[in-house]
């Protein structure tokens, strides 16, 4: 068995998933060779997903998975309720994702209907984005309150886009996208996903698109009806009063909370009041994260996780840093 004292902030080998619109971003911007695939769509940064966990990148854990690591340190790892909670089974999915097309129009189910349907956890999910090329859109939401009926009839008569919620985007938007809420990323989107550990989506509509292989993409339209939520809503968009060398809170959900650590110089977090691990996942420049003696570094497109054990963080840096802090509530 692995000696406790090994335990440390943790980074995790890449996990590259090449997609229908995955474009070149990964490597561009973020560093990050995705070879041998053609393009790169999604990375997963922290993952505890069945068939995609993540593994220990470097130091004495490394080349464990996340389950296993947790089945030694339990709640040293995730803290007491996490892992009375959910057990070995890590409740976030950190991801980037680089859009060089429209994603499909999608909706995920909520924890009720993932269980009966899926044995899993529903999907709610925020993104963060950090670069958008020009005219850049996505979907969040339909654009006015509509019913299940009308919203059938839209979509079988290839009028869905004119219900849904459309919104353009810069480099710094937010948005929180709860289980149900009709969504796409747009083509020209590069974004930190922050999400509860799922792989559930639904599809709704998929722009009559065919693969390399001359076949259109399954659509879950019957699925997708129990699963939307048919309201509108007014904060789509998350208002940030962005504010340099303070924390600034962008979602706080039942789910998962994350702050906006943007900093020109260190700063020590501490989280004894937090009975969680905690996620940092850097967006821009770099820094070192020190808990009682261990040093790890984080740049643009990594994430770090801190287990619950070091409640008090050490963040330092040359460069300056912009990165996203997340934790359990």
């Amino acid at each position: 068995m692995t000696d406790k004292k090994y335990l440390y902030p943790l980074k995790f080998d890449t996990i590259f998933k090449e997609k229908i619109w995955g474009g070149t971003k990964i490597k561009d911007i973020l560093g990050k060779d995705f070879s041998p695939l053609n393009n790169c769509g999604e990375t997963w940064e922290i993952s505890g997903v069945e068939g995609n966990l993540s593994k220990v990148s470097e130091g004495p854990l490394k080349g464990m998975t996340l389950p296993e690591i947790t089945s030694i340190f339990k709640e040293e790892l995730v803290g007491k309720k996490v892992y009375q909670q959910f057990g070995t089974d890590f409740p976030l999915l950190i991801k980037f994702i680089d859009a060089a097309a429209d994603l499909s129009i999608q909706v995920h189910p909520n924890d009720k209907l993932a269980k009966e349907r899926h044995n899993s956890l529903g999907k709610s999910e925020m993104w963060y984005v950090f670069q958008a090329d020009q005219g850049a859109k996505l979907i969040s939401g339909f654009n006015r309150k509509t019913s299940k009926e009308e919203y059938l009839e839209y979509l079988n008569s290839s009028k869905l886009m004119e219900l849904l919620n459309e919104e353009s985007v810069v480099a710094g938007d937010t948005f929180y996208l709860p289980a149900g809420r009709v969504h796409t990323i747009g083509k020209g989107l590069l974004l930190a996903e922050i999400q509860q550990s799922s792989d559930v989506t639904y599809r709704i509509y998929d722009f009559d698109r065919i693969d390399s292989e001359g076949n259109k993409r399954e659509l879950h339209t019957d699925e997708a009806i129990d699963a939307l939520d048919y309201n509108s809503y007014s904060d789509y968009k998350i208002k940030v009063q962005k504010s340099l060398n303070e924390v600034v809170p962008l979602v706080k959900s039942q789910y998962f909370e994350t702050n906006l650590l943007e900093f020109t110089t260190g700063i020590i977090r501490e989280h004894y009041d937090t009975d969680s691990f905690v996620i940092y996942t850097c967006v821009e420049g770099e820094a070192e994260i020190t808990t009682l003696g261990h040093t790890t570094k984080i740049s643009m497109g990594n994430a770090v996780l801190v287990p619950q054990k070091f409640p008090e963080v050490h963040i330092r840096t040359k460069t300056g840093f912009k990165m996203l802090e997340t934790y359990l509530p």
